[in-house]
């Protein structure tokens, strides 16, 4: 997520962690390296010059610099502002007082309305709505398809017209069926604009009088930059939007529609998606994502995550079997399943405080070695791996495309593991000197 400016950013304020006091000359030249920093990240000009200014100003007005730990100090301060930068306070999404809640979801060609509305309905089915789909781009190919793609795998209901019909038509009529079904939530999927024209508008003003949405949410693809940010400006001027989308921000995009896109249209980020998966929709939480773009981490979105992944009964049972020494290649083999789940790894080492630097260090397909490996095994060899002897283990090298000395490799980083969580659970002897034994394997 915004590889190349949190590196970067981390790289200056780590400078500044760890030297001891810090001279105002020292300070100028750490900030003129987040100002570059910032700036070529596709930040808005006068946005980077605010927040520098800002942070200076706090620096040298509470006399951080003769502190005993100046560079700390300076490193919050970063942090603050940066998230008060991001809109400080995360914003939930409006629901309807009476009748259906509508979202109605505009912005530019390309940033990915289609998929978001389907996700919009995927999060909102989530929390108990009963949400309807509608497919009002009719300019873009295969637009109505793709919704319907998306929304039948997801269970979620899509309404559709064929032929040319007027998008506040559509509106209305996916309004009014919407009260019939018993739908609590409509999300309109409009069509998208390279520059907003008058045409455009005008479909777009009509589509909102005819269904009175109770957010508009503009799209921001963040890999189009300070573009994607004027043009989310001139929705905002013509609807009143309520809140903001950043798309793609797990691409290799510099960054600045998503540092900016607060500050220039005035209006939230509510939500940002990041990877392919239709369940990769993000709640936004300002101070959450300033922590991760600074190295921080994000422990409460990955909490937040595992639950929803794995849910409190099964993280239970698990944790019991690893106390009573039962957990076995099954149930590590179930536990893969719901770490891909809850994203990319590359996603979740960037969320733990300290690890975002050991994502090039990842190589995700010895994972997916590991699982070739242990699908290859039989089910009483996945519950009883003392069983597996040499010719078994060469049975299943050969199963897995791997070669025995892969799965002798396997079998015995399990074991050690099993022995730690066992000790760390409380189901062993020696917990200090096991923690202290899995501390010295991460460093």
């Amino acid at each position: 997520m915004l590889d190349a400016l949190s590196a970067r950013l981390q790289r200056t304020l780590a400078r500044l962690r760890s030297g001891g006091r810090i001279t105002e000359a020292q300070l100028d030249e750490a900030l003129r390296e987040v100002r570059l920093a910032l700036l070529e990240a596709d930040v808005h000009f006068q946005v980077v010059r605010d927040f520098v200014a800002h942070v200076r100003e706090r620096a040298l007005g509470r006399e951080v610099l003769r502190s005993l730990t100046p560079g700390q100090q300076v490193v919050g301060i970063v942090h603050e502002e940066l998230a008060a930068l991001l809109g400080g306070d995360a914003e939930e999404l409006r629901s309807a007082e009476r009748g259906p809640s509508v979202y109605l979801l505009v912005g530019s060609k390309g940033s990915g309305k289609t998929t978001l509305a389907a996700r919009l309905g995927l999060y909102l089915a989530g929390r108990g709505e009963r949400p309807l789909l509608v497919a009002a781009d009719l300019e873009r190919v295969a637009a109505v398809e793709q919704l319907q793609a998306l929304g039948a795998p997801a269970g979620l209901s899509v309404y559709a017209e064929p032929g040319e019909v007027p998008a506040a038509e559509i509106g209305a009529r996916a309004l009014a069926e919407a009260r019939r079904s018993g739908a609590t939530a409509v999300v309109l999927d409009t069509r998208g604009a390279v520059e907003l024209d008058d045409d455009l508008a005008d479909e777009l003003i009509d589509l909102a009088d005819a269904t009175d949405p109770t957010e508009v949410l503009i799209a921001v693809d963040a890999m189009s930059g300070q573009s994607a940010v004027d043009l989310a400006r001139e929705f905002h001027d013509v609807l009143e939007g309520t809140g903001i989308v950043v798309t793609k921000v797990d691409s290799d995009s510099r960054g600045g529609a998503v540092l900016s896109v607060r500050a220039v249209t005035g209006l939230p980020v509510k939500f940002i998606t990041t990877g392919e998966r239709i369940e990769a929709l993000e709640q936004f939480h300002p101070e959450r994502f300033a922590s991760r773009v600074l190295g921080m981490g994000d422990v409460v979105t990955l909490v937040e995550r595992a639950k929803d992944a794995v849910g409190e009964g099964e993280a239970k049972a698990v944790a019991k079997r690893v106390a009573s020494g039962e957990f076995d290649l099954q149930d590590f083999l179930d536990q893969m399943q719901s770490l891909k789940q809850m994203g990319s790894l590359a996603g979740l080492l960037e969320m733990m405080p300290g690890m975002s630097g050991m994502q090039e260090q990842l190589d995700e397909r010895e994972l997916t070695r590991t699982e070739a490996i242990i699908r290859s095994m039989t089910p009483e060899e996945r519950r009883r791996p003392q069983i597996l002897n040499g010719s078994r283990r060469r049975r299943v090298a050969a199963g897995s495309g791997t070669t025995p000395a892969d799965v002798n490799r396997l079998l015995n980083q399990f074991t050690k593991a099993k022995k730690l969580m066992q000790a760390m659970t409380g189901g062993g002897r020696g917990g200090g000197s096991a923690l202290r034994e899995l501390l010295r394997m991460q460093q």
